[in-house]
């Protein structure tokens, strides 16, 4: 793996010119709060439109649209878990999220993705231990396979930075 293959960056993803950026979705793809609102109103009433007939995605699952409006190309949708403690498979279901939506870049030959920190905001995941889990599924993935090449975790907060950069560091 090459070094700048994984960057952490604080950003709004909304901004990103990437292929994808990654969408910390609802069940209902149909919007919402936080970071799901934001790529909503970026995107403009078509992405709406796509996600209406997409009929939902379950949590730990992707899907992908177009970006419309954003300078990425395209969004993938995935519904983190909501924390209740941890016992409750929430680690599995934030890893397959992470690992569903590199499997869309995968198939759709998209370079470049950028993600938040799913499920750190409202959902309440507590943000070291996302991101944990973050860096060692994307990790995982880009040791088995050529792309994406480049994969960015975009953080709202400083927070999320150094619990992202302290991940990176330990499992580099």
């Amino acid at each position: 793996m090459k070094d700048d293959q994984i960057q952490v960056l604080k950003a709004d993803i909304t901004t990103l010119e990437v292929d994808a950026i990654v969408n910390a979705a609802n069940e209902s793809l149909l919007g919402g709060g936080g970071v799901d609102g934001a790529i909503h109103r970026a995107a403009g009433p078509e992405l709406l439109e796509e996600c209406r007939i997409l009929n939902g995605c379950p949590t730990g699952q992707a899907k992908i649209t177009k970006g419309y409006r954003l300078k990425a190309r395209h969004v993938i949708h995935t519904p983190g878990p909501v924390w209740h403690g941890g016992n409750q498979n929430e680690d599995q279901l934030l890893s397959d999220s992470y690992r569903n939506s590199l499997e869309l870049c995968k198939e759709n030959h998209l370079s470049s993705v950028a993600f938040p920190s799913i499920s750190t905001g409202i959902y309440g995941f507590p943000v070291q231990r996302a991101a944990a889990i973050a860096v060692k599924t994307v990790l995982d993935f880009l040791g088995r396979n050529e792309m994406p090449r480049q994969v960015l975790f975009a953080c709202f907060n400083e927070e999320a930075v150094k619990a992202h950069e302290k991940a990176l560091q330990e499992m580099s």
